[in-house]
């Protein structure tokens, strides 16, 4: 029996032409597309809009901040640059990227109705939710849905008469400043995500996704598919001689250099540091992923995305620093300054959704910890840790994880009507750590 060798292009291609059908000609009013790391969600959500536009239909289009918002402007305006695109934006000083100025199909205004005649009209969410007294657009696109409150999306319900709702379920649940359990397993639960509310409501919904990444190596994609996506299998655009990392000096025998040397000949690299209950700002820990990102950049690595491409400099811009907390990226920053070090992307996995980067080092949610909390153990936190690079990561970590786990209780109460999520924190942790502990370097400081 002969197999059929997988083509990424043609099924990203295929399943593009399923989703844009479903929403230019299906004939129910919303359709959910589920999409893992770098599948290329900006891309449909701009290819959506101009088939939309290009068929004559009024359309809004939703994002979560004003980041994502300027960025869909500017690739809309570049695609199609004859398209009339309205930035919707606030009153605040500098609100919009003010590059969108010295677009001539690009018109900006803080008001809807100003820009309500316009093709497309691309603002947040939190900015739609106070548009009133304008004709509903016969399509939205909602961008980043999966990232979007159930609350803000019923303030912007009454804007449009169907909907293409697009995001990543693997990644972060909405953010909420307060408290949210006394509406938990309420079926209009304000903290819910706006897709799962959705689709619990309106269960006949179809439920498409991409089933490529072309962000993450065919050494990543594996582990973050079983781990984070168990019902939404995806596989790497490229295949295992694609991506590669190469250094332009020999290692020096150290740790630091030994990891990286692990995680360019397999795209994983597990730090780990003497077990140890520390401080969440944990001194060693911290020196050690700075001292990793100085190798990065003195032994001149160079990153290869395709077979037939040259390697590029991975120079600081290209490499990122992943933590769990504010105050561990903060103390991470300051020691990349100690060293010399600038112009490396340092930040909390909240703040690197949705970028990507050659390298990425992180630390470990659990490094050091004495217990396993439902904040550390979220799965969408260690998701988005784990899929922001093209050709490596590295881990730095206490050892000690497995047994951390291992002596987790379930304490947690059972909450009625209250969808459980799967995989859990708990069984992604333990994948994870089960496939980094076969790429081990031992480091003692």
């Amino acid at each position: 029996m002969t197999t059929t060798a997988f083509d990424p292009a043609a099924a990203a291609a295929a399943a593009t032409a399923d989703i844009l059908d479903a929403t230019l000609h299906g004939e129910h009013r919303g359709v959910v597309v589920d999409s893992p790391p770098g599948a290329g969600k900006s891309t449909l959500v701009v290819r959506a809009a101009r088939e939309l536009a290009a068929a004559g239909r009024r359309l809004m289009i939703i994002a979560q901040t004003n980041a994502q918002v300027d960025d869909l402007v500017l690739r809309l305006a570049a695609k199609e640059p004859g398209l009339p695109v309205g930035r919707l934006h606030s009153s605040d000083p500098d609100a919009y990227d003010k590059a969108l100025d010295t677009l001539p199909n690009v018109r900006t205004s803080a008001k809807a109705t100003d820009l309500a005649a316009l093709d497309v009209v691309v603002s947040t969410a939190a900015k739609w939710a106070h548009v009133r007294g304008v004709e509903p657009w016969r399509h939205a696109i909602v961008d980043e849905a999966y990232q979007m409150r159930s609350d803000a999306l019923l303030a912007v319900a009454g804007l449009f008469e169907r909907a293409l709702f697009v995001g990543d379920p693997g990644q972060l649940d909405p953010f909420s400043i307060v408290g949210a359990e006394q509406w938990a397993g309420l079926s209009y639960d304000p903290s819910a995500s706006a897709v799962s509310t959705l689709l619990a409501h309106n269960p006949e919904l179809p439920q498409l996704r991409l089933p490529v990444s072309w962000r993450l190596p065919s050494s990543a994609a594996g582990l973050v598919s079983r781990a984070f996506y168990p019902y939404t299998p995806f596989r790497s655009g490229t295949g295992p001689e694609d991506r590669k990392l190469t250094f332009g000096t020999a290692s020096d025998g150290s740790p630091h250099d030994r990891v990286l040397d692990e995680a360019a000949a397999s795209g994983w690299g597990l730090l780990e540091l003497p077990a140890r209950h520390t401080p969440r700002t944990d001194p060693e820990a911290v020196r050690a992923v700075a001292t990793v990102v100085r190798r990065v950049l003195d032994r001149g690595a160079a990153a290869t995305s395709t077979a037939d491409t040259p390697p590029t400099p991975v120079t600081a811009d290209r490499v990122a620093v992943g933590t769990a907390h504010r105050d561990q990226a903060a103390a991470v920053r300051a020691a990349l300054t100690d060293l010399g070090v600038t112009g490396v992307t340092v930040d909390t996995a909240n703040r690197l959704q949705g970028r990507e980067f050659d390298v990425t080092v992180i630390l470990h949610p659990l490094s050091g910890r004495p217990d396993a909390t439902a904040f550390h153990l979220e799965t969408g936190r260690l998701c988005v840790l784990t899929s922001r690079h093209r050709n490596a990561c590295v881990v730095v970590c206490r050892a000690g994880v497995a047994d951390l786990l291992d002596d987790h209780p379930s304490t947690e109460p059972v909450q009625l009507g209250v969808t459980v999520k799967f995989p859990d924190g708990w069984e992604a942790m333990m994948s994870t750590w089960d496939r980094w502990s076969s790429h081990r370097v031992v480091c003692r400081p």
